[in-house]
């Protein structure tokens, strides 16, 4: 019985927040709100952060329903453009078709620290998309907002090395996606001479990162990520530098998913690289496979191919199944990769080959290719037994890809993936 009446006690408490939550976005809308627009906010902000996990959905939702336009006079604005199409009257439609959700997010804005709390509530929503896909256009206008807010020419890059804030090197170890740091060790090499870490950051975020991207100074292409990331490899010397071989970039803030942000990187950390080291002939990644044992446990399908080039998928994949009994699963270990006869490599090869050349260009291609190429880099080379990590192997049976960024074609590259081409060296084409 106790226990009864302390949960419809929460629950009173909880309504009772919420109610209290959006009486605060209302009153931010107000004319008065607008006046008071620090105080409101920061108190609405502290609501939402108080707010229990599961009324978050139920907030979004009265987001949604409540502080979107009005449907009457944004069908009356779009008669009246439609009959005179004149600038007064599209004023007034985009006016009115404007969610009033956007103006309450634009003053939220302005509360010092308002940035990173809208970016902490866009975190909230997208773990509510899954199961609430009708606050779509919510997520839309948030999107839209820190799009803007976000743009890369607001943004400053700024490297990352041994002498930087505790804090953020931290930042760095804790948010790594690719290749795991292994402690303060690995990133001391890390950032080695011979090694470059630049991230994002925004002004209204100072000691916050974005997005940072890891770079090698080589003397040659890479062909396997372990000797990149060997925390007991001996620095090169400056004068061997010829190649920058990005190796790794990872998002840090995950309300920030969608906004363009690692494309603008990656070239703006190519041109500063260039200004500080002219010697410097090749810009490439390093590039995991992520989707690529998924799909050819799938049945690695290929929409829209010629007879010829489906003849050439279909020999290789079976090739490929023969060698492993037809089982893939049995591929799933380095020590089987090591052990394929030279016949099923190369099948796999091939097998690689149709699945960045030709799948990346459908929705459903692999996410890291499609990042790259539609970012105007060039499928360069595919390397065996790149990565024979748990993960490597998982996700991709070990192979890793260079895709070569020519700072004069980017934009001739990026052209051909819009229109459904992947730019690609000669000897990938010749495996297709």
């Amino acid at each position: 019985m106790l226990e009864e009446l302390r949960t419809a006690a929460r629950k009173v408490s909880q309504e009772r927040a919420l109610r209290s939550l959006l009486d605060d976005c209302r009153r931010l809308l107000s004319e008065r709100g607008e006046a008071n627009s620090v105080s409101i906010a920061r108190g609405l902000v502290a609501r939402f952060a108080a707010l229990p996990e599961e009324q978050h959905g139920i907030f979004f939702d009265r987001l949604s329903r409540e502080f979107g336009p009005d449907p009457q006079a944004v069908l009356r604005s779009a008669e009246a453009y439609a009959k005179d199409p004149n600038a007064h009257n599209l004023i007034r439609l985009t006016h009115t078709a404007e969610p009033p959700r956007q103006e309450l997010l634009r003053r939220i804005n302005r509360l010092p620290g308002g940035t990173s709390s809208i970016v902490a509530m866009r975190r909230a929503l997208l773990a509510r998309m899954a199961k609430q896909p009708e606050l779509q256009a919510l997520e839309f206008d948030f999107l839209h907002l820190l799009s803007s807010w976000f743009n890369p020419g607001f943004l400053q890059l700024a490297r990352v090395d041994w002498n930087s804030p505790a804090q953020l090197l931290e930042q760095i170890i804790r948010h790594e996606a690719v290749h795991e740091i292994d402690g303060w060790d690995d990133l001391r090499r890390r950032l080695q001479p011979d090694r470059r870490c630049f991230a994002f950051f925004h002004p209204q975020l100072p000691s916050e990162p974005l997005i940072f991207v890891e770079v090698a100074l080589l003397p040659d292409m890479p062909a396997a990520i372990a000797p990149l990331i060997d925390k007991k490899a001996t620095p090169m010397p400056a004068d061997e530098f010829k190649v920058a071989a990005f190796y790794s970039i990872s998002n840090c803030q995950p309300g920030l998913k969608g906004v363009s942000l690692g494309n603008f990187l990656i070239k703006r950390v190519a041109e500063e690289l260039k200004r500080e080291l002219p010697q410097l002939r090749t810009f490439c990644t390093l590039s995991p496979m992520p989707g690529f044992a998924r799909w050819l446990r799938a049945g690695s399908v290929v929409d829209g191919l010629p007879r010829a080039r489906a003849e050439h998928l279909a020999e290789a994949r079976d090739t490929l199944t023969r060698a492993c009994d037809g089982d893939l699963d049995k591929l799933a270990g380095a020590a089987a990769l090591r052990a394929l006869p030279p016949a099923a490599s190369a099948a796999l090869m091939r097998l690689a080959a149709f699945y960045l050349g030709v799948h990346a260009t459908a929705p459903t291609g692999d996410p890291v290719a499609r990042f790259h190429l539609d970012n105007g880099a060039r499928l360069e080379r595919l390397n065996l037994l790149a990565d024979l990590s748990a993960k490597g192997v998982k996700q991709s049976l070990g192979m890793m890809v260079n895709y070569l960024y020519d700072l004069n074609k980017v934009e001739a590259h990026h052209e051909k993936f819009v229109h459904g081409e992947v730019a690609q060296s000669r000897s990938i084409a010749s495996l297709i």
